[in-house]
């Protein structure tokens, strides 16, 4: 695999690429693997074909596929509070042990120049606090466990 360093918009990215395989790609981003599906290569166009009836036949093509945005490879944890969009944590309020209400703010992330507060989905404890900070999260990133 090869890694790479990037610093977008004052946020830090490691990213590591592994081999093409057909059009496929292991990409690995802040520790977060991730399956790349690459563009095909383009072909020559398609020239039209006269038919024996004089028509010119196109063949069928679908203009209207689209696919979803690519997922994470490994599942996240159910009783994860994620990351709601790109930032970096500024703060985590919590720690390991802490007993949450729903609603009670557990991290600040900043995001465009703005602070979000991270609050908790659930009632109950924190079991494992995922991210330090200063760390660059994606969005759906897991933040911390509360179980």
């Amino acid at each position: 695999m090869k890694e790479y360093k990037y610093k977008i918009n004052g946020n830090k990215f490691t990213v590591s690429v592994g081999d093409v395989t057909d059009n496929e790609v292991m990409v690995e981003v802040n520790g977060v693997p991730y399956k790349v599906e690459l563009d095909k290569k383009k072909t020559a166009p398609q020239r039209p074909a006269l038919s024996q009836s004089g028509q010119t036949n196109m063949g069928s093509k679908n203009l209207t596929s689209s696919k979803p945005a690519p997922k994470p490879a490994m599942p996240s944890n159910p009783s994860a509070v994620k990351s709601p969009l790109p930032g970096t944590i500024t703060a985590i309020t919590v720690k390991v042990g802490d007993t949450v209400k729903s609603g009670d703010k557990v991290a600040v992330l900043e995001a465009m120049k703005m602070e979000n507060d991270i609050r908790s989905f659930k009632e109950g404890t924190v079991t494992k606090i995922l991210v330090s900070v200063g760390d660059a999260l994606l969005e759906g990133n897991d933040i911390m466990i509360i179980e």
